[in-house]
C-alpha cells in the first residue's frame, strides 16, 4: 500500500515538473517552442516537396504510357547525359545567367545612384524603378517580342528611320538570344536598383563629408566608401538575381518559345515541356533536380564569398 502511494506521488511530482517546465521553460525549451512552427513550415513547404522531387526522379513515370510507376534507378539521369537538348538548354541557361546578372547589376547600380542624388524631385525617379519590377514576366516578354518584331516592331522602325535595314530578329539564334538578354536585363535591373538603393540609404552622410574635407573626389569616394559599404547588399542582390536567372522561363517562352529550334530554350522551359507537354514526370523531375542542384551550388558559392569577406574584415 505504501509503495502504491509513493508511486502515485512520484507520478504527480513528474506531471508537476513537466507542467512547470512548459509554463516556465528554460532557454533550451523556449528555443524549441519558438522554432518548432518555423521548422514544421519549412518541412511542409520545402523539405517534403524537394524530397518527393528527388524520389520521383528515380521513377519511370510517364502519364501517357498508362503504366504504373516503377523504380528506374539512374535511368533518367543516364538519358539526360545522352540528351543533346538538355545540354543545349543548360548551356543557354548558364549563358543567360553570365550575361544578364552582371548586366542587371551594372544598370541597377547606375539607376540606384541616380535615384539617390540629392535633388528635390527624387520620387518620380524612384517610382519609375518600380515599373519594370511590377510588370509580370510574361507581359514583359510580350512587350519585347513586339519591340523586336520584324514587320511592325519599334526596333526595326527606329533602324529604318536612321537609314539602316530591318532585321528579322527571331530567325537568327544569336539575335534572338541577344533580344532575350536585353529584355531580362531591363526587367531585372529595377530589382537590383531597389536593393542597392536601400543599401545606399544606410551609408552615413558624415563619411562623404569627411572625405570632402580630406579632398577626395567623387570617383575616389565611390570606390573607397560607396562600393565597400555596398558589398553585402550587392552580394544579397546577386544571390537572388542569379537563382532567378537560373530559373528563367517566362520571357524567353513568350518571346521565342525556345526557337529557332532549341537555340534559346532554357532548362526551365525544357522541364515544362517534359512535365506539362509530354507528361513524363520521371524525366522532368530529374531535370528539375539538376536545376535545383545548380541553384544550391551558386548559393553556396555566394555564401562562401560573404563568409570570406566577413573574415577579412
Amino acid at each position: 500500500m505504501e509503495s502504491m502511494v509513493k508511486n502515485a506521488a512520484g507520478r504527480v511530482d513528474t506531471r508537476r515538473a513537466i507542467l512547470s517546465r512548459w509554463l516556465d521553460p528554460d532557454e533550451t525549451t523556449l528555443a524549441v517552442l519558438l522554432l518548432a512552427p518555423a521548422a514544421i513550415l519549412l518541412g511542409v513547404m520545402i523539405v517534403y516537396p524537394v524530397g518527393r522531387l528527388i524520389y520521383t526522379s528515380f521513377l519511370d513515370l510517364s502519364l501517357t504510357s498508362g503504366l504504373p510507376a516503377r523504380f528506374a534507378g539512374l535511368a533518367n539521369y543516364q538519358q539526360m547525359l545522352d540528351d543533346p537538348v538538355f545540354w543545349q538548354a543548360t548551356w543557354n541557361t548558364i549563358l543567360i545567367t553570365l550575361i544578364t546578372v552582371p548586366g542587371a547589376l551594372l544598370v541597377g547600380l547606375g539607376l540606384a545612384l541616380l535615384a539617390n542624388l540629392p535633388f528635390q524631385m527624387r520620387w518620380p525617379v524612384r517610382l519609375s524603378l518600380l515599373i519594370p519590377w511590377a510588370l509580370p514576366l510574361a507581359f514583359a516578354g510580350l512587350i519585347f517580342a513586339w519591340f523586336f518584331h520584324s514587320e511592325y516592331g519599334v526596333v526595326n522602325d527606329v533602324l529604318g528611320r536612321i537609314g539602316l535595314p530591318g532585321v528579322i530578329w527571331f530567325n537568327s539564334p544569336r539575335l534572338a538570344f541577344a533580344a532575350i538578354c536585353l529584355a531580362i536585363i531591363w526587367k531585372a535591373s529595377s530589382f537590383m536598383a531597389m536593393i542597392i538603393l536601400a543599401g545606399l540609404q544606410t551609408i552615413p552622410r558624415s563619411l562623404y563629408e569627411a572625405a570632402d574635407v580630406d579632398g577626395a573626389g567623387r570617383v575616389r569616394q565611390f570606390f573607397e566608401i560607396t562600393l565597400p559599404l555596398l558589398k553585402p547588399t550587392i552580394v544579397v542582390a546577386l544571390i537572388f538575381r542569379t537563382i532567378t536567372s537560373l530559373q528563367t522561363f517566362d520571357i524567353p517562352y513568350m518571346m521565342t518559345g525556345g526557337g529557332p529550334g532549341t537555340s534559346t530554350a532554357t532548362l526551365a522551359m525544357y522541364i515544362h515541356q517534359n512535365t506539362v507537354s509530354f507528361l513524363d514526370l520521371g524525366y522532368g523531375s530529374a531535370l528539375a533536380v539538376v536545376m535545383f542542384g545548380l541553384s544550391m551550388c551558386v548559393t553556396a558559392l555566394y555564401l562562401r564569398m560573404i563568409r570570406g569577406s566577413e573574415r577579412a574584415s
